[in-house]
């Protein structure tokens, strides 16, 4: 036993080394791995991010056949109308409480131990760039400096038929990723989903630090406890309105889709990152505002 865990251990700390963070709960694609048949409680296939991809790759991260693995049957991402929901942010499924019974996870993400103020050890180096940290690539220098993290829905139960116009961004979480528990706040006026589900996905776009890379994670997801009869408007792109002058739009926007080879859907002023965060025009929680 000891052979086993040491080796599982070992697996799971060599991750780090290339590892980055992704949403895991039950309702997630690929959550075993991509190897029929096999659950991987190991895997970290999920966590790859996405990086001057053709959008037939990075849409809904087929290029690594998530897609292809959706969850088990009766598997939900369920989203409380008026409340909130917690997902574990890690970069590899061992260092969550989906596997081993939580034993090798901690308060972050790489399963380590860190001070409360972690932080890089001067304003030219980012936690991932630094040998000294066993952070993995959390893209930052603190925690104020985490871009945010978001989750987006599409009122459809065949992902064929999602498209950027109709999956919305209905929750921010400022200065995320951060620590392995993540709570986002869900709008009151959520409409429940299809019989089927809805689809979901967890969004992530990096600030400055690292590869300037995106996110975007697959989820089954359903709407708990809403009797709403709105509906969510189309989404529109997102737009660049931190430097003061120019209007952040307002209502759905869809998540932001930056540095593929194609299907970018807004550019940025040189040497800036979007994000989910104030300066694309989401504010911090559930965005009340992307209803009809």
């Amino acid at each position: 036993m000891k052979t086993s865990i040491a080796f599982i251990v070992t697996l799971a700390s060599a991750s780090h080394v290339q590892a980055h963070v992704a949403a895991w709960v039950k309702g997630m694609f690929c959550l075993n791995g991509t190897e029929p048949g096999v659950d991987d409680a190991n895997t970290n296939t999920a966590v790859l991010p996405l990086y001057q991809l053709p959008k037939s790759e990075w849409w809904m991260q087929h290029d690594r056949s998530c897609d292809q693995f959706p969850p088990d049957e009766g598997d939900f991402l369920e989203l409380p109308a008026g409340k909130s929901f917690t997902v574990e942010l890690a970069h590899n499924r061992a260092q969550t409480t989906l596997s081993f019974k939580g034993q090798f996870t901690s308060e972050w993400p790489d399963g380590g131990q860190h001070p409360e103020d972690w932080h890089s050890p001067s304003p030219d180096t980012c936690l991932d760039a630094n040998p000294d940290q066993a952070g993995g690539a959390m893209h930052t220098h603190n925690e104020s400096t985490a871009a945010g993290t978001a989750f987006a829905i599409s009122y459809n139960s065949d992902i064929s038929k999602v498209t950027m116009e109709n999956l919305a961004v209905f929750t921010v979480l400022q200065h995320t990723p951060w620590k392995r528990l993540a709570t986002y706040d869900v709008p009151a006026d959520l409409p429940p989903c299809p019989e089927g589900g809805c689809y979901c996905a967890w969004l992530w776009v990096p600030d400055g630090c690292g590869q300037p890379n995106m996110y975007m994670q697959n989820f089954r997801c359903r709407v708990t406890g809403s009797t709403s009869t709105k509906t969510v408007a189309a989404a529109k792109s997102a737009v660049f309105c931190g430097d003061g002058k120019t209007p952040c739009i307002e209502g759905a926007k869809q998540m932001i889709a930056w540095n593929q080879i194609d299907g970018n859907n807004f550019e940025m002023p040189a040497g800036i990152s979007p994000g989910y965060n104030e300066k694309m025009g989401w504010k911090a929680g559930a965005q009340n505002d992307i209803f009809l």
